[in-house]
């Protein structure tokens, strides 16, 4: 080996070594992750009488930066404001319920997928709506703004002339629906199931019609958001999941909340 090689060699060495120093010096300026939540979302994040965020978003975030021996600080947003204010820095993570998709894709990242829920029609049991467009026609729809389901309502349903109506959260979704102001809400199935169905003016409606599938629009399950770019809190997140599946931790979070496994495979 010449010296101009040798010397190249040693160069090259000495710059991956700092590379891999400074990464990991990097890597433990994480000291905090701020999770953006939309607690209008049981069982996923909600708000108790206390004013406390509980819910399953809220026990995974909080085992995740257990995992990464960092603080969690839960910042509350409208969902449809989501995007921006994870663009803005206004926190550095979107946990709440955000599924996998092309659109949301262009403009931010992902981590590994966390779960898979499914999309599902809410209305009163009985009434004979259906999820397809021409059992919707004329009827009105609310959809949560921001939501995969807004934008599959607005795209396979709407030119259909169904009326899709959007909220800025999904309180005011479910309260329409109680009060008649809408025919039938589209929303996550699991949060339908468990969280508006349980409660007592749930009571009347039901899950209708078959689940709701396109990979494009809908997406192949949940993850975490983050900014383009931010690698370092990628790697620490994905590695704390792969974790607390491991050890068990995600297995027991998601059996206090829900009674089928949402877990991928």
């Amino acid at each position: 080996m010449s010296f101009k090689k040798s010397a190249s060699f040693a160069l090259s060495a000495i710059v991956a070594a700092l590379a891999a120093v400074s990464f990991s010096a990097h890597a433990k300026e994480i000291t905090q992750i701020r999770f953006a939540v939309d607690p209008s979302y049981p069982p996923f994040e909600s708000k108790q009488a206390d004013g406390k965020l509980a819910g399953f978003d809220i026990d995974l975030g909080n085992a995740l930066c257990a995992q990464m021996k960092v603080k969690c600080v839960w910042v509350e947003n409208n969902f449809d404001g989501m995007i921006p204010g994870l663009k803005a820095r206004k926190f550095d993570a979107v946990l709440s319920d955000m599924g996998i998709t092309d659109e949301r894709l262009k403009q931010i990242d992902f981590t590994d997928p966390l779960y898979d829920t499914h999309a599902q029609l809410v209305a009163r049991a009985g009434s004979g709506i259906l999820p397809t467009p021409q059992a919707l026609k004329g009827k009105r729809v609310g959809v949560e703004q921001g939501t995969v389901q807004e934008r599959y309502a607005k795209v396979k349903w709407e030119p259909q002339g169904v009326t899709v109506v959007p909220y800025g959260d999904q309180e005011q979704v479910e309260a329409d629906l109680v009060a008649g102001r809408i025919d039938a809400m589209f929303t996550d199935a699991a949060q339908a199931a468990i969280g508006f169905l349980k409660k007592p003016q749930g009571k009347p409606f039901a899950l209708v019609g078959t689940i709701v599938e396109d990979r494009a629009i809908i997406g192949p399950g949940t993850a975490i958001g983050l900014r383009k770019g931010d690698a370092d809190l990628k790697n620490g997140l994905n590695q704390a999941f792969a974790e607390i599946k491991k050890n068990g931790t995600f297995k027991r979070i998601m059996a206090k909340y829900f009674e089928t496994d949402i877990s991928i495979q």
